[in-house]
C-alpha cells in the first residue's frame, strides 16, 4: 500500500494524525534522519513535500493540516536562538 498520512484538528480541538502502517514507516524514517545537517523536512498534499499527506479528512467536522513543517534543533541552538524554550517554569 501506498503511505496514508491525515493530520488534523478534531471538533474537539484535538490534533490527531491518522496514518497506515506504510505513512507510520515513513514518518519515522523521516524523524530518525532529522540532524544538525539535516534539521527539517516538509509536510504537504501530494508531489510538494517530502511527506505526503492526505487532503481527505477522515470525519467531517475535522480541520485539516495540509501544510507543515518538521524542524529538528539541538540544545546548543536553541540556547542561542530561543532560549525561552529551555526556562524550567516550575
Amino acid at each position: 500500500m501506498k503511505p496514508r498520512i491525515t493530520i488534523d484538528l478534531s471538533a474537539r480541538g484535538e490534533l490527531e494524525i491518522w496514518m497506515n502502517e506504510e505513512g507510520r514507516d515513513l514518518l519515522v524514517r523521516k524523524l530518525q534522519s532529522l540532524s544538525a545537517k539535516n534539521d527539517h523536512f516538509h509536510l504537504a498534499p501530494v508531489g510538494l513535500g517530502e511527506v505526503e499527506v492526505s487532503s481527505r479528512p477522515y470525519l467531517p467536522d475535522d480541520q485539516l493540516f495540509e501544510w507543515g513543517k518538521v524542524l529538528f534543533r539541538t540544545d546548543e541552538w536553541d540556547k542561542q536562538h530561543y532560549p525561552h524554550v529551555l526556562d524550567d517554569p516550575n
